[in-house]
């Protein structure tokens, strides 16, 4: 007699993807052919292309305009329609209005899962863009240009998109692989030195996480890089970019299935602090502020030698990025963000600390008071490093 089937099947499978990183000085100009190059047309004879741009990038600089106009008149290109232009800022993430204003378009103008979206714009304004890109027909190709040093040192390459609900960060949103990423340095010409700083604390946060001699390096060139030299700056965001690039495809976890979350470090916290503040502290500062904390809790608990987190401490100092905000008193509320990362994660509580640098370490558990005390004596070492609100 014939042995019964078996109701139950499990197959494990992989699904391979390519991710495309360029880096250039001139997307606008010399190198737009590096652009033109990503994009394919197929069967269809041209690539039918959606510019997206956020709006303060379109009023500093004519780059947008020149992108567009060189679209327009390539042969090989079908640009659907002048550049769609979105307010950015963590506002665009705040409701859905945006998310709803790109999925028309792409239905207005007919594009399809072969279509491509150039987003160009800061990471929050990309995460909106790549929500909706990713919804719309299951997947449209998406190319990011991202504007500020946060977005290319980090979230640029990254594999997220989001948008904020129920007063939650990036409670609503995707895994999925951007068609490519063009780093351009001309792009952060005009961005304000507030954004150009904070957005190297992801530099700063995975080279203590990944390379103690890249965590070197930025400690002693720090000043360098927040007065804008181009050879520091563009040498620290290519190597952030590079080594959360490396984490994502070759971590072994890209889509987050598992329990660790690495990059996150600081994170729980961070991801907290902008929303009690309202979202007046950039990420990139509240990334900063929360990086000082496990820093300082690690010390406490996990061995980091205290010298190591007072260095990481002062390279963001040095960064000229702001190390406290009123809104972290009292530090209850902060506390709070411990259970909403649990539910962001799903599970049990991860949290990455570091036992040293380059040597991190996974944490189901935090002792209360002396993470309140991390706090607190970030606090007292805050007052003493206070940077000026113009500088």
């Amino acid at each position: 007699m014939p042995n019964r089937l078996s109701n139950s099947t499990d197959i494990p499978f992989t699904a391979s993807f390519v991710h495309r990183l360029r880096v250039t000085d001139d997307v606008a100009g010399d190198d737009f052919s590096l652009l033109v190059d990503l994009l394919d047309g197929g069967d269809n004879g041209s690539a039918r292309v959606l510019l997206v741009a956020e709006r303060s990038v379109v009023q500093s600089s004519n780059r947008v305009e020149r992108i567009a106009a060189q679209l327009k008149t390539n042969a090989a290109i079908d640009l659907v329609s002048p550049p769609m232009v979105l307010d950015g800022g963590e506002p665009i993430k705040n409701t859905q209005d945006a998310v709803e204003e790109i999925l028309a378009e792409i239905h207005a103008r007919n594009l399809d899962r072969r279509s491509y979206i150039i987003a160009v714009g800061g990471g929050a304004m990309l995460d909106a863009v790549g929500y909706a890109a990713a919804i719309a027909h299951r997947g449209i190709r998406l190319v990011r240009l991202p504007t500020t040093t946060l977005a290319q040192a980090d979230s640029g390459v990254g594999v997220k998109n989001a948008i904020n609900y129920f007063d939650k960060k990036n409670w609503i949103g995707t895994f999925a692989v951007p068609w490519a990423v063009i780093n351009d340095s001309g792009l952060l010409e005009t961005l304000p030195d507030r954004e150009f700083r904070s957005g190297l604390s992801e530099a700063v946060k995975v080279a203590l996480l990944k390379d103690s001699q890249e965590f070197q390096w930025l400690a002693e060139h720090a000043g360098q890089i927040s007065e804008r030299d181009p050879d520091a700056s563009r040498r620290a965001i290519h190597r952030s970019c590079t080594l959360h690039l490396q984490h994502i495809t070759a971590g072994g976890d890209p889509f987050e299935m598992l329990e660790a979350r690495p990059l996150d470090f600081g994170h729980w916290s961070a991801h907290k602090l902008e929303s009690l503040s309202q979202y007046q502290i950039r990420h990139g500062e509240a990334v900063a502020i929360g990086v000082a904390i496990d820093c300082l809790y690690s010390s406490l608990k996990f061995g980091l030698p205290q010298q190591d987190a007072e260095q990481a401490i002062q390279c963001l100092h040095d960064l000229r990025i702001q190390l406290w905000h009123p809104c972290l008193e009292p530090v209850d509320r902060l506390m709070e963000g411990l259970e909403e990362f649990r539910q962001h994660l799903g599970g049990r509580l991860t949290i990455t600390m570091l036992r040293g640098i380059g040597d991190p370490i996974n944490v189901h558990e935090i002792d209360i008071a002396a993470m309140k005390t991390a706090i607190k004596t970030l606090g007292k070492i805050a007052k003493t490093k206070a940077i000026p609100a113009n500088s």
